[in-house]
C-alpha cells in the first residue's frame, strides 16, 4: 500500500478511536435515567419553549409516538440507512452513467 492511503486511514482510526476512548461517561442522574448531556435536541427545544412561554400547547399532536426510545432510536437508525442507500444508489448510478457515457464517446468517434 501507498504511504499515503496508510496515513488516511491511521487518520480513518484516529478519529474514530480517540473520541470514544478521550471522553469520559457522564455521570448518572439519581433516577439512573442518562444524563441530560445526550438529551435530544427536540428536549432541549421544548425545554426552551416551555421557560419562554409556559402556557404553550402545540397545535397537533404526532401521528406515531413508539413504544419507547429505543424503538424510536431504531426507526432514526432505519431512516438514515434508507437515506443511505438512496444517497448510495444515486451515486452509483450516477458515476456509472458517467463512466459509460465516456466509454461509449470514444467508439462513435471511431465508427465515423
Amino acid at each position: 500500500m501507498k504511504a499515503r492511503t496508510v496515513l488516511v486511514w491511521l487518520a480513518i482510526v484516529a478519529l474514530t478511536v480517540l473520541p470514544l476512548w478521550l471522553v469520559s461517561a457522564p455521570p448518572a442522574n439519581p433516577g439512573g435515567e442518562a444524563s441530560a448531556l445526550f438529551a435530544g435536541a427536540d428536549d432541549r427545544a421544548q425545554r426552551a419553549i416551555g421557560d419562554i412561554a409556559p402556557g404553550y400547547k402545540p397545535w397537533f399532536a404526532p401521528v406515531f409516538e413508539p413504544a419507547s426510545d429505543e424503538i424510536a432510536s431504531l426507526l432514526f437508525a432505519l431512516q438514515a440507512a434508507i437515506g443511505a442507500g438512496v444517497i448510495g444508489f444515486w451515486l452509483g448510478l450516477s458515476v456509472a452513467r458517467e463512466r459509460a457515457s465516456k466509454i461509449s464517446s470514444p467508439q462513435d468517434q471511431r465508427a465515423d
